[in-house]
This record gives structure tokens, sequence and C-alpha cells, in this order.
């Protein structure tokens, strides 16, 4: 008897070896699964090969592009989209399966993401339930194409789980801070791009709005030394992506 989800889960991974298992594990009852790897240098895509015999190799440029492509291989109607930090639980799989065997007039479901950093549970400032549109029918759903933190689209109506992702969203404060550096790269990158208009004070205002709403008004001050210093990288990130986003203006300038 076939018990296989109609379901195609989506996993993009770059040098992963040590966490692409568990996370391939994890969705094993969907009847597709493709890992879209970035060339790896490592193993990941060798272990890969032991779930799924749809592997593809595609550098990553673009991350929303990239993010549209990978969808876009999947042969059924409804894509999870999994990257190799995260981890679907069994109450989320048969979530899923009654959701998808019911036929909903949904055209994606949100998903909860319980967050970690290293092996601690991070509850408070905003960073759980911390949904995100996760289940989707393929083609009522694109990705903004940007480099990063690109926005979701989705058509109407959406519906909402109630079962966890796991998220291993950092291994520990240090990898964060390296992900920070990335990602602050990124952002100044796409604002001069797009030439935006970009002032000392409202970066100044911005860092203390976010630490703030981090740390007190989403309750970051609950999870101690580790809530201070995620709320303190909230506005850390504001104010780094201004500095280099200054640094960019100034170099086209000639001022530097």
């Amino acid at each position: 008897m076939n018990n296989k989800i109609p379901l195609s889960v989506v996993v993009l991974a770059k040098n992963e070896e040590n966490r692409i298992s568990e996370c391939l594990e994890s969705v094993r009852l969907a009847d597709e699964i493709i890992v879209v790897d970035d060339y790896s240098t490592d193993k990941t895509a060798e272990i890969a090969k032991k779930f799924t015999n749809k592997v593809l190799l595609k550098k990553m440029d673009v991350e929303g592009r990239h993010r549209n492509w990978a969808y876009a291989q999947a042969g059924n109607q409804w894509v999870l989209s999994l990257d190799a930090d995260e981890r679907a639980t069994p109450e989320l799989m048969a979530e899923i399966a009654e959701a998808i065997k019911t036929k909903p007039e949904f055209n994606g479901f949100t998903v909860p993401r319980r967050n970690y950093i290293g092996k601690y549970w991070v509850r408070h400032g905003g960073w759980y339930p911390s949904p995100q549109l996760k289940l989707f029918k393929k083609d009522k759903f694109r990705y903004e194409e940007v480099q990063v933190h690109p926005r979701a689209f989705m058509d109407d109506p959406c519906g909402h789980l109630k079962s966890d992702i796991i998220h291993y969203s950092y291994r520990d404060l240090e990898d964060f801070l390296a992900k920070l550096n990335r990602q602050t790269t990124w952002e100044a990158q796409k604002w001069f791009d797009a030439a935006k208009p970009m002032t000392l004070a409202r970066f100044t205002w911005r860092t203390i709005d976010r630490f703030t709403r981090s740390y007190v008004g989403r309750g970051g001050f609950k999870d101690g030394f580790i809530g201070f210093a995620l709320a303190y990288y909230a506005g850390l990130y504001q104010w780094v992506s201004y500095l280099k986003y200054k640094e960019l203006v100034m170099r086209k300038e000639g001022k530097i």
C-alpha cells in the first residue's frame, strides 16, 4: 500500500553534509524530494542521493530567482519548501497530508517555525511562532527576485497550519555574526542598485527601533542573554547595512 503524500519537497543546500540527512529523513513520506545543490564541495550531494534521485546542481546567483527555478522543477501541485537546516515534524507531515487530501480552498499555508540558536529554542522576541509561507501550490506562488530577504507573493486565500518546522537557524552566535555580515553586504548592495535615498538619521532610528521592539515589545528579555544578543544584532543589522551602503556611495563618488 502506498502511503506517500502527493507532495514535492524542495530543499536548497550548499555544504550541508552534517545536516542534510536529518532534513531529508523528516520528509520521507513525500512522494517527491528535490534537492537543489549549489555545487557543494563536501558530501552534501552524495548524501542527498541516498534519499532521492532528483539532486540538481545549480549555482545560486539571486536568491529569489534561484528559489523560483527550484520550485518550477516540482512534479506535484503542492510544494513544501525547506532549507537544509530545517526539519518537518511528524505532526506537520500528518497535517500536510490531511490538508492536501481534503482539497482545500487555500493556495498555500503558513507554517510556524521553532527557531534554535545552537540547542536553545528562542521562544520570544518575535522568533516564535514566526510563521512562514512554506506550503503552496506551485503555480500560485513566487518569490521576489532579489538577493537578500526576498518577499513571497501568493494569490489569496492563505491558510495556517499549527504544527512546527524545526529550524536550526544558527549553530552559535559566531555563526549568526558571519551570516549577518554576508546579509548586510547584500542588503547594502540592493539599496545601492535601487538608488534608494538613505540617511543617517533614518538608520539611527531604525537601529534603536529594531532593538526596542525585539527586546521589549516582543519580550526578548525573557530569553535572557540570548534574547539580548539577538535584539542587539537586530539593531546592528540596520546600522551595518547603512555603513556598507554609505561606503558604496562614497566609492562611486571617488571619495574613498
